[in-house]
């Protein structure tokens, strides 16, 4: 019999309830020195030296010795081949995927708008896609055609001409899965790069790799530092942490299921962090006694001890609507509110990246085939950020039309201002448009 798991217990009425909390949410996904110093070197070989640094660093990291990027280049053709290979299954599943992910991205779709006021001045907004987005996708064994469906087909909704997809393929490691995801995504080109090196590229472009307006997807430590170290020179999605889940239940979900909804995120790696808040110690212990008898019955179960362990936890709370408040203080990528009336429960959740409702929607549902993306705010910063979407790889430019009425009428409130900051040339550029 496997050692029991030692999970933090707390209860909201302890004294020190609040220093625990803040203990368990702490996480610090800074870079160290020696990996900004590093990144930061790759980033300048490859704008100095464009492909030929690339293709060295591919041979260095990746175990790949071409003599070119023609080598690293993935054609449409071979997406589509990928597409042919995959089993009759995978492919209806992708396929399933792809078409409730862009029904659903449509919705998001927003649309330029202007209105006329009485003197005849026209304002409004007017939104366009941006020319291209890169897609990083992490490679070889960690490969994910979830999360290329779920960032290629949002920018495709909204327009955008071309996306471009970076993925690593270690020691030649190519996923046929990943290939095919991007076909249907409607991926233009595909680079087999990956690290600080494929973001570089992407950022500012090479002889091969155009560069693009914004990028987008997961990666290592070592990309997320360079998505943050390009930001500005392009647009970023965010620099996501690890992966969490927050279950809120009353008590009457079959313990097995919330077991294995909380271990569905710390099989993603030793950081990642499943919370359970519940009004009823007895079905904590229950949910406990699950987690312990089915943990042997995963292929990760020593990736997901670390996780729980470390940073899982089992508290009680006084009623659901306290769990509501934790969980607002939380602000949980991952939210599940298996409940017998999650619909009551909604109006008090205030910060969530995505929130499921009822005892059958478990967050895994969302990762692959539901809909909405799951590309969402981690650690804590669901407060203040959205999942990504349309709007993300849409851009908003003001409409400004002044009739000669309109412009005479503004001018008089600008020209008052502006010489109330002393911008003379503001006011009288202004004044030039008053009617006499």
């Amino acid at each position: 019999m496997s050692t029991p798991l030692k999970i933090t217990r707390l209860d909201t009425n302890q004294a020190d309830f609040n220093h625990h909390l803040d203990g368990l949410l702490a996480w610090e996904g800074v870079s160290d020195k020696a990996v900004n110093e590093r990144v930061d070197e790759i980033i300048a070989a490859v704008r100095q030296r464009g492909d030929a640094a690339v293709v060295e660093y591919t041979a260095r990291f990746d175990g790949l010795d071409v003599a070119d990027m023609a080598a690293l280049t993935l054609d449409r053709a071979r997406l589509e081949q990928a597409l042919e290979r995959i089993t009759a299954e995978q492919r209806q599943a992708l396929e399933v995927a792809a078409e409730r992910v862009r029904l659903y991205h449509e919705h998001q779709r927003q649309d330029s708008w202007r209105y006329t006021e009485a003197d005849g001045t026209v304002l409004g907004q007017q939104v366009t896609p941006l020319d291209r987005v890169g897609l990083y996708v992490p490679g070889g064994k960690a490969s994910y055609p979830s999360s290329v469906l779920m960032n290629a087909i949002p920018a495709k909704v909204a327009g955008v001409p071309e996306v471009v997809m970076v993925v690593p393929t270690p020691r030649g490691e190519i996923n046929e899965l990943v290939l095919a995801a991007a076909c249907l995504a409607g991926v233009d080109r595909v680079f087999t790069i990956g690290g600080a090196q494929a973001v570089a590229a992407l950022a500012y472009g090479t002889e091969t790799v155009p560069r693009v307006d914004k990028i987008v997807g997961p990666g290592n430590i070592y990309v997320a530092t360079a998505k943050r170290a390009v930001f500005g020179q392009v647009g970023i999605d965010m620099i996501a942490g690890p992966s969490e889940i927050l279950v809120i239940c009353d008590g009457q979900t079959d313990p097995d299921w919330i077991a294995m909804d909380l271990f569905s995120q710390a099989e993603h790696d030793e950081d990642a962090q499943s919370i359970l808040l519940c009004p009823d110690a007895e079905y904590l212990d229950a949910v406990e006694a699950s987690l312990n008898r089915l943990l042997g019955t995963l292929e990760r179960s020593d990736m997901v001890r670390v996780s729980i362990e470390n940073r899982g936890a089992l508290i009680k709370v006084d009623s659901l609507d306290q769990a509501c408040e934790v969980a607002n203080r939380i602000a949980p990528e991952h939210l599940e509110l298996s409940v017998a009336d999650p619909d009551a429960m909604l109006p008090k959740i205030r910060h969530a990246g995505a929130i499921f409702m009822g005892r059958y929607t478990p967050e895994a549902l969302g990762d692959y085939c539901a809909g909405p993306n799951h590309v969402l705010p981690t650690s804590g910063t669901a407060r203040f950020s959205s999942p990504l979407g349309v709007y993300d790889f849409q851009k908003r430019s003001s409409v400004i039309f002044c009739s000669p009425a309109g412009a005479s009428e503004l001018a008089r409130t600008a020209s008052v201002l502006a010489r109330g900051e002393s911008l003379t040339a503001h006011a009288r550029s202004a004044e030039y448009r008053i009617k006499q």
